[in-house]
């Protein structure tokens, strides 16, 4: 079993930078493939961001292509999301996950953090 803990999230104004971290129990990170996904209010669970468990592989949602960067350092059990040029529409709850399977669609994460706050005012 894997317990996933959120943090790094805040009020940004529009054009700034966040950086969140996830971090991981267990002793068996390396081997799941690790994903943020974010929630707006009222709206449906959608894919950020993912990385395999070596991290040699990453994916992006178009939204957040080139100014998101998803990371992992596995001796310390963390994945990263830095978000750069934030935008209002940024504004979410963010959500990391894991999972044994590759991809975007979040019914294949076996294991959720609590989520952590992003808002991104204009």
């Amino acid at each position: 079993q894997v317990q996933l803990v959120e943090s790094g999230g805040g009020l940004v104004q529009a054009g700034g930078s966040l950086r969140l971290s996830c971090a991981a129990s267990g002793r068996t990170f390396s081997s799941y493939h690790m994903g943020w996904f974010r929630q707006a209010p009222g709206k449906e669970r959608t894919f950020v961001a993912a990385i395999t468990g070596t991290g040699s592989n990453t994916f992006y949602a178009d939204s957040v292509k080139g100014r998101f960067t998803i990371s992992r350092d596995n001796a310390k059990n963390t994945v990263y999301l830095q978000m750069n040029s934030l935008k209002p529409e940024d504004t979410a709850v963010y959500y990391c996950a894991a999972s044994l399977l590759w991809g975007k669609n979040p019914n294949r994460y076996d294991y959720w953090g609590q989520g952590t706050q992003v808002t991104v005012s204009s």
